[in-house]
């Protein structure tokens, strides 16, 4: 096996966006539909209603006119009709028996029931597993490599599924987990000497600040050369890339919100998309749920359809990303379109008129660090989207910082942050350590408005 060589799968991925392979996934399309019709109640009921016949099917655009959008309120209405039972649920939008699942991965479930991923040991290998090894081949990651695994373990499909998937790189995993807290975390790091750190990268940050502590030492000395994050925003905001760049000392990659993984440019230039031949990409508009051209610079609501898999077979669903999407060539010069994760929809916040996402504030604020420590929460009083302006962001300045110098302080990230968000905050001071840290995802939001009556 040549190591050297751009590709993980070298037949596939040079097609990457292009004519050729939309010929593959039209015919895999068909192939797809045609089996859940005959082996999947839900949709069987769906496509039968639509008059759409797989055998016939003349467009891409004819599949999305007559096939409806599946996202997480369809689930929660075909759960009721269900019963409530999540197993029969499964049973009505898969091809498979439940009966055939080896796997069970969830999203986690932060705004509301987690979405079932069910999983069998090919949709393990050959999908899923698939993109995480062409992904972290063009990250560098090698057979020779120690994994320092650090995502949830329990039930999530970043956990065990993925830990599985990149098995078929040959790398040694320390499956440490999220859940093990950071002395295990960083004891496992120094006893095993890990070259590739794997988890969000909230819990990255907060190693920044524990590794000190804990072992005596700077997280630069602990050996990684290379971190791959993802599961929330954070890796792919400039800002907070290059403050775990610089404080690991290595190259961060970005990956996820489907099947996507960053390049090695010094730019970031968003995620390449790896599955072209496994799932088709399209976007929609969040609010008429139109489809939008697939141009570059376009942005919508990132909705997926399967192209093989057995219970990971999703149809025109949606989670609730916003992407803006990137289809002129990479600097890096590697195959696949790119996206950028805007935010998403459960987490937009409207300020008179203006879309704000979190991941737009947590960039600004971490302009100033180590002014400030890069922590901070959104407060709601009432329900969103809608916010009665000014937005309230708690911030925690950095330890010796003086009354005078935080009145300053506030005024430049207010300024800040009306040129690049167009918004003007309310900035709440908090003292460095104050806000809780998070071994998994960071929290982002403080919903005051939970706790009256």
């Amino acid at each position: 096996m040549d190591t050297n060589r751009p590709y993980w799968n070298m037949e596939i991925e040079p097609l990457l966006n292009t004519p050729e392979m939309k010929k593959i996934q039209f015919d895999k399309l068909k192939k797809m539909l045609t089996r859940l019709k005959a082996n999947a109640p839900f949709y069987t009921n769906m496509i039968t209603k639509s008059g759409l016949d797989p055998d016939k099917l003349k467009s891409f655009e004819e599949f999305k006119d007559k096939i409806t959008l599946f996202n997480k309120e369809a689930l929660r209405n075909l759960v009721m009709d269900c019963g409530g039972d999540i197993l029969k649920t499964l049973e009505q939008i898969m091809p498979v028996s439940v009966d055939d699942i080896d796997y069970m991965g969830t999203t986690t479930g932060t705004s509301g029931i987690p979405t079932p991923y069910p999983l069998t040991r090919r949709d393990i290998d050959k999908i899923w597993g698939e993109v995480m090894v062409r992904g972290s081949w063009r990250a560098g990651l090698r057979s020779h490599d120690r994994v320092l695994y650090c995502f949830a373990l329990s039930m999530v499909i970043a956990g065990v599924p993925s830990l599985v998937g990149i098995q078929n790189l040959g790398c040694m995993i320390l499956p440490v987990g999220a859940e093990a807290k950071s002395e295990r975390i960083l004891l496992m790091q120094a006893l095993f000497k890990g070259t590739v750190y794997t988890g969000t990268p909230s819990l990255a940050e907060y190693l920044i600040e524990q590794s000190p502590k804990i072992l005596g030492k700077p997280v630069g000395d602990l050996g990684f050369r290379a971190l791959v994050c993802g599961g929330e925003p954070g890796a792919g905001i400039p800002e907070v890339k290059n403050k775990l760049e610089k404080a690991y000392g290595c190259r961060l990659y970005d990956s996820g919100a489907g099947f996507g993984f960053s390049c090695d440019c010094d730019e970031y230039q968003g995620m390449h998309w790896l599955g072209d031949d496994l799932c088709y990409y399209e976007l929609v508009d969040p609010e008429t749920k139109a489809p939008v051209p697939f141009t570059n610079g376009a942005e919508g609501e990132a909705v997926f359809t399967s192209l093989e898999g057995d219970g990971m077979a999703l149809i025109r669903n949606s989670l609730g990303d916003i992407h803006k999407i990137f289809t002129n060539p990479c600097p890096c010069g590697r195959s696949g379109f790119r996206y950028k994760v805007i935010g998403r929809s459960d987490d937009m916040l409207k300020v008179k008129g203006v879309m704000v996402y979190p991941s737009g504030i947590k960039g600004v604020i971490n302009e100033f660090v180590p002014r400030v420590t890069g922590e901070l929460r959104i407060v709601l009083d009432e329900r969103p989207p809608r916010v009665v302006p000014p937005l309230k962001i708690k911030v925690e300045y950095a330890e010796g910082t003086t009354p005078q110098q935080l009145e300053a302080l506030a005024a430049e990230i207010t300024e800040s942050m009306s040129k690049r968000i167009k918004i003007n905050p309310q900035i709440i001071w908090v003292e460095h350590g104050s806000l809780e840290r998070s071994t998994y995802k960071g929290k982002t939001f403080e919903k005051t408005y939970e706790n009256k009556k």
